[in-house]
Parts: C-alpha cells; structure tokens; sequence
C-alpha cells in the first residue's frame, strides 16, 4: 500500500484504531509538518510502541515530558511522531476526548493517567470473593469524572450456580450503579460473553478492576486468543497476582479496542466531585429538597437526606460512603487549590465558633437556671 497521500491513507488505515474524520480534523496541522499519526499501544520507560499507517512503529517520548503527571504519553492517547528516523519522536498529543485518572499513593498528591480516549470503562469485579460496594461506587466514580460510559461485570458468574443467589448478587450491584449496566459474566461457561463483547465493538474500552479480579482472562475470551498471561487467583481470599503490568491496547477481532490494565489495590480519587455525584444521584435529587442549599445531610433542620434515612428510603451505608467521598475527593483538591484551602479553613473556624457559641450559650443557661434555685 502507498502512502503518499497520507489525509486520506491514514484514516482508512487507523480506522480500526479508533480514527476518524474529528481526529483527522485535529491531526490536520500536523499533517502539514510532515509527521505521522499514530495511537498508543503501550508506554513503557520513555518509550511507547504507536499504530501508524506504516505499521507499528517504536518511538521516544522525551520530546513530551510536562510537568503535568496527568498530561504525560498514555496508553490510548493519539500521537504526531517522526515519519523516519531512528529513534523516533513523539512530537505532540493530540487534545484528549476523555481521560481515566487516580491519585497516587504517594504524599506529592499526583494525578495519575491510567488509559485515554476511552468510550467504555468496564468496571471487573469478581464473584470469587465477598462484593464490596464501597470499592464499585469509587470506580464508578472516576470512571463518571472520565467522559467514559462506566459498565460493572460481575467475572466468574459460574462460581455461583443458584440464579436466585446470583440475581440477588445483580441487584445489590445494580443500587449502587444508577444508570449503569450490571453484566454477570463467565468466561468458563460463557454466560454473558455475546453482550459484552456487543459493547466492546463499539469504540475504545478499558477494563479496571482488582488483582484477581479476571481482567486479563476476559480480555483472552475477548480477543479468542491467549494473548495476556493469567494466572491463578489465591484460594484463600481470591486475590491474584499483577498478570498484566502495563496498560496494552489490543485490537478486537469483532471491531473495537480493548485496553488491559494492571490490577489496581488503591483507587484514589482525582478531583471527581462531578462522578461522586453521579454516582449518587439520588442523594443528590433529594438534597434538592432540603431547606438549606449548602445543607450537610447531618444535623441541619429540615434535611431532606436524613429524612430519607429515617423512613429507610436511603440505606445509611449510602449516605455514609457518599460522605466519606465528598471529603476525600475535597481533600485531595485542596492539596493543589490554594483557594479551596483556604474556603475550607475558613468553614472550620465558623464551625468552631459556632459550636464554642453553643456551648457557652448552655452554660450561661444552666448557670442562670442553678442561682435562681
């Protein structure tokens, strides 16, 4: 094949990568250059293998090193690299559509980049083990603040074999995944394999999940071939080894991309309040209701949260994860929000004085009340 004309050549041959005519649109300046367009299969020290119109192609990034943690070459991100030359260059990234980011676990308080350009964050947690709810609303979370449309599947559907048992299992899911597909799964037997992989067939998508969890089996029952390495979940808690230490970018055999990623133990949020809520929206819909706007769904009159707690409309493990969200989520943005520190200090010492006021108000009371006697 000739690629003299790359504008056009470049699109049909990326096409299965995800190009199309908005990425052709914003590649165009750099076209002009001369320079290659290409999306990121893999990054690994500085260097990334890239899916061009010549093939795949490896490249240096040094030419893109922000300060930024969040704006660093990722796995999904579309590339202007060098047409020739040994090594390659990735010059440029072209504005990503949408960005799945953590928090590190380090005290600096960094973003971290974990896939880019996605449609779909398929949300993989296993049946092998007790759910934990708390740990699906915080990926529901940051995959809400990504741009992506989050679905939850439940991996080794096959280790519960009484329907009843697993429909219950579904719907404890699906209370805390509103508007959110919840999809039982087993590679072992095949249940729920065709609707998965109608989903994945459509666009670009990134499986999340725990250690353990069955991702990279998943993406071998996905791609019909062995192509991550699997190994063994422990019997004793279920719990898996990293299998897959670098996010790949794989193409599908029935149409779409499926990016792997390696298990993560800690999920952070970064700056999600817009997820948090959305993964919470019926908190959210009855906060409408309460009489103060700025109201914290904890001792104020007329809360419209807590009432809902109280008549058991709202389970109390909801409004306490919703809370405990809120407050990590502002946390970590004060951290790089100067001004935000300082609304939230500013709010402690209001607190403060009024709960100083309060109790220096009872016992002004008490002691008038004790000299009368």
């Amino acid at each position: 094949m000739s690629f003299s004309s790359p504008r056009t050549s470049a699109s049909h041959a990326l096409a299965p990568y995800g190009w199309d005519e908005n990425w052709e649109a914003e590649f165009a300046p750099y076209a002009a250059q001369g320079l290659l367009p290409g999306r990121v299969l893999r990054v690994d020290r500085g260097q990334c293998d890239l899916a061009t119109p010549r093939g795949i192609v490896r490249a240096d990034t040094e030419f893109v090193v922000p300060r930024d943690p969040l704006k660093v070459v990722c796995t999904g991100d579309w590339a202007a690299v060098d047409p020739d030359g040994d090594p390659r260059y990735v010059r440029t990234l072209l504005p990503r559509r949408t960005a799945f980011a953590r928090s590190t676990s380090s005290k600096r308080s960094e973003g971290q980049i974990l896939a880019a350009n996605v449609d779909h964050a398929i949300i993989t947690v296993s049946l092998a083990v007790e759910l934990d709810l708390g740990r699906v609303e915080r990926f529901l979370a940051l995959a809400w603040e990504s741009g992506a449309q989050p679905l939850v599947v439940l991996s080794k559907a096959d280790l519960v074999p009484d329907p009843v048992g697993l429909s219950y299992l579904v719907q404890d899911v699906e209370t805390v995944a509103p508007g959110v597909q919840v999809l039982p799964v087993s590679s072992a037997t095949g249940e729920g394999l065709d609707v998965l992989a109608a989903v994945v067939a459509g666009g670009t998508s990134v499986l999340l999940g725990a250690s353990g969890a069955g991702k990279s089996t998943l993406a071998n029952t996905l791609l019909g071939e062995d192509v991550m390495t699997v190994q063994a979940a422990r019997d004793v808690d279920g719990k898996g080894r990293h299998t897959t230490t670098t996010r790949n970018l794989l193409l599908l055999p029935g149409g779409g991309v499926l990016i792997d990623t390696p298990g993560l133990r800690g999920v952070g949020l970064w700056d999600a309040e817009t997820g948090v809520g959305q993964v919470f929206s019926e908190i959210e819909s009855l906060a409408a209701d309460c009489r103060f706007h700025d109201c914290a769904h904890e001792a104020e009159p007329g809360c419209a949260v807590t009432a809902a707690v109280e008549d058991g409309s709202l389970p109390v493990r909801r409004l306490e994860s919703y809370r405990k969200l809120l407050r990590e989520n502002q946390r970590i943005v004060a951290k790089t929000d100067a001004r935000l520190r300082a609304e939230i200090l500013k709010d402690w010492k209001r607190k403060g004085a009024e709960g100083r006021a309060a109790l220096e108000a009872k016992r002004g009371g008490g002691g008038a009340r004790h000299s009368g006697w």
